[in-house]
């Protein structure tokens, strides 16, 4: 029977194919084939919401190469991805094809043989349950794009635009920053001593309480009283405590839990995460091994594993680390609340293609993130690392001090993988902490007391890591929004990133204060979660679509028909900069973009000069003062795609650039500075053209 197979993309077309006779033809659709108008409403509020879609501009020539294909065969199963997007695709399919049979939907969660071939044996209908919990969200989107926009033109400045979920998360970042500014520090102090037993072997314990009560010191007099009060009085060991400690692997990714690592680890934004996921998930060429694809799909909340995973799993562990490294009985992870669990976690696909095995095959982004899920993965199926960690009392005067360290007994899962580190974690994690033997009612020394003065910290800004898990844990979109909504709030120039972490702009301030007063429901919290609850219901059968459309649209429109009466029109001022644009002479402003403040010619569109805001790092151009130039300075800038290099302030003149961070000393062969490659390394030369070969 001849079959043809629709998906969304070439690549994933590509990988199938090889997994089907010649019976079977798959194309791809390129994506969705049918939207929302872009000029108009597309929704008809006065008839239930009934949203009128039309073919894509530049979608209609593949719609008929698909009907062409589809009149030559027998049955047309659509296989597009296994969520609600998915699903509306193969609906709006479905609908532009004139598809006639009920079960012509397939759907699998990782592009492996054997998935593929049983999922065409299963055909089911199209789940009109998940397709109207997408439609709800798109027309719920567009009516809150599409009229709130308009209002921001009138209001603030043409050109702006409002989202329902990307507004909220705007003001995440709004509100932290406010914080920020109204933090007044505090000031605390410790006390730290540094004590040795009759040995010499020297240790240290901190201030703990006083007289059994937690004690605060708020300034330096009282700092100096603990001094004084310990000043002649014998250090005496009252408790030593050893105790055993677990620490059990982390659980195989979700969307948010793999955007978090690949941005703490990686570096990566969440966009980037997510299109290298979607490389890793369709499928890729591994010369003899095949076309496959290599991981699970990637958007999902579940922790789920199927069972043959996991006892793969633990078999390569058993194999690789030996048996005491593979626990008792399988670990199981608890999803959380509302999670999809016909999904399964992020995992490889098969655990026996190492990240070494294809690393030939893969692109250095690819391997990366492939080596990040499969070490996650395979680690939350290894034994618990175990700790012996001790604390240490000591008594001095009525004051009590504590000193604390642990061994590594057992690294378990930590031999493979640590959660959330820097690149020099590992050696952190595993490094111990050890204390000289000690007893009870030991004497011993003081060598130094240590007084530190600190200050209470506001909270810090989100980061792209933190920025994904406050929206998870807030219930403000899920696993495919995430990635867009970040995207698109830098895009609209309403944060920007400075140093990794999220700032607002003046006009994402503005724009949240005047939806915030004439939409708090809308700008609330709250209100976006239980609306994303209520698209679970949908899907779920248990809610109409429409129900919740009109359940918003009422006082929704209310707000905006007040709005356009009350609001008062802002005026957002540029600020003017001291730099003179070499083009017309006119004082240069500055805007923001989505890697960070520029200046601009205010002459624009006449003048359209625009020129990088010097962010200098300290460092002189050694390949400047080399070459007899006015001595230039290295600042950091960005390339076009917001990745951060080094280059120098004489440019053109001076073309000297780096990716990592350059330091004072020169290379005595090139002249160029020299970088720092990881914390803590020895400086090299990166220059490639360096007659001293280190480039």
């Amino acid at each position: 029977m001849a079959t043809l197979i629709i998906v969304e993309s070439p690549a994933k077309a590509n990988t199938i194919k090889g997994f089907l006779g010649r019976n079977y033809t798959v194309k791809a659709s390129l994506g969705h084939v049918r939207d929302l108008p872009r000029s108009k409403l597309g929704v008809d509020v006065e008839n239930n919401f009934e949203p009128r879609y039309i073919t894509i501009r530049g979608k209609g020539p593949v719609l008929q190469e698909l009907r062409e294909a589809a009149k030559k065969a027998d049955r047309v199963l659509l296989a597009t991805d296994p969520d609600r997007e998915g699903e509306a695709i193969a609906w709006h399919l479905a609908e532009a094809l004139n598809i006639k049979e009920e079960k012509c939907r397939i759907d699998f969660h990782e592009i492996t043989k054997a998935q593929v071939q049983q999922s065409v044996k299963e055909p089911r209908p199209i789940s009109q349950s998940l397709v109207d919990a997408q439609q709800a969200r798109r027309v719920l989107d567009r009516i809150v794009g599409y009229k709130l926009s308009p209002l921001l033109w009138s209001k603030v400045k043409p050109g702006l635009s409002a989202g329902r979920v990307q507004s909220v998360a705007v003001k995440l970042i709004v509100d932290r920053e406010r914080e920020i500014e109204a933090f007044v520090p505090e000031e605390y102090w410790s006390v730290t001593a540094l004590l040795a037993t009759s040995r010499g072997e020297q240790f240290e314990a901190k201030l703990l309480n006083r007289a059994g009560k937690k004690i605060q010191l708020t300034n330096q007099a009282e700092a100096k009283q603990v001094q004084q009060d310990v000043t002649g009085a014998p250090w005496v060991v009252a408790e030593v405590k050893t105790t055993k400690r677990l620490r059990n692997p982390a659980a195989p990714f979700t969307t948010s839990t793999m955007q978090q690592e690949a941005a703490r680890k990686l570096g990566f934004s969440a966009k980037r995460t997510m299109r290298v996921a979607q490389q890793l998930y369709e499928g890729l060429p591994l010369g003899k091994l095949g076309t496959h694809g290599l991981i699970t799909y990637m958007r999902t909340d579940a922790t789920r594993v199927s069972p043959e995973a996991v006892a793969e799993a633990r078999e390569y562990i058993k194999d690789t680390h030996g048996a005491d490294y593979v626990p008792k009985k399988p670990r199981q992870y608890a999803s959380k609340k509302g999670a999809q669990q016909a999904h399964e976690a992020i995992r490889p696909t098969s655990v026996l293609r190492t990240p070494e095995e294809v690393k030939p095959y893969l692109s250095r982004d690819q391997y990366r993130l492939y080596k990040l899920i499969w070490e996650r993965f395979v680690a939350s199926q290894m034994s618990s690392a175990t700790f012996d960690a001790t604390s240490v009392d000591i008594k001095v005067s009525d004051y009590l001090f504590r000193a604390t360290g642990s061994r590594l007994t057992f690294p378990g899962f930590l031999k493979l993988y640590v959660e959330g580190s820097d690149e020099n974690g590992l050696e952190s994690e595993l490094g111990d902490r050890l204390l000289p033997a000690l007893e009870a009612d030991q004497v011993l020394d003081l060598r130094k007391l240590d007084l530190q003065q600190h200050f209470t910290q506001p909270p810090p800004r989100f980061s792209q890591a933190t920025l994904v898990k406050t929206l998870e844990e807030e219930g403000i979109g899920r696993p495919s929004t995430y990635a867009p909504i970040i995207d698109t709030i830098l895009s609209r120039g309403y944060v920007y990133l400075e140093e990794k972490r999220f700032r607002p702009t003046e006009l994402g301030i503005i724009v949240v204060d005047l939806l915030s007063e004439s939409f708090p429901q809308l700008l609330d919290v709250g209100f976006t979660a239980a609306l994303e609850t209520q698209l679970d219901q949908i899907e779920e059968g248990s809610l109409s679509w429409q129900s919740v459309l009109q359940e918003f649209y009422g006082p929704f429109a209310q707000d905006l028909e007040k709005a356009y009466e009350e609001l008062e029109r802002i005026t957002v001022q540029d600020e003017v900069s001291g730099v003179i644009c070499e083009k017309c002479g006119r004082n240069m402003v500055y805007k923001t973009g989505r890697f960070g403040r520029f200046l601009a010619c205010p002459g624009y569109p006449e003048c359209k000069n625009t020129k990088p805001i010097l962010d200098e790092i300290g460092v002189d151009c050694a390949l400047c003062k080399r070459e007899g130039r006015p001595e230039g300075k290295l600042v950091r800038r960005r390339t076009r795609n917001g990745r951060l290099f080094y280059g120098c302030s004489n440019y053109p003149d001076c073309t000297y650039t780096a990716w990592q961070q350059p330091v004072a000393e020169a290379c005595p062969h090139c002249g160029h500075n020299l970088v720092v490659r990881r914390k803590g390394s020895k400086p090299v030369c990166v220059n490639k053209e360096c007659p001293g070969g280190e480039g």
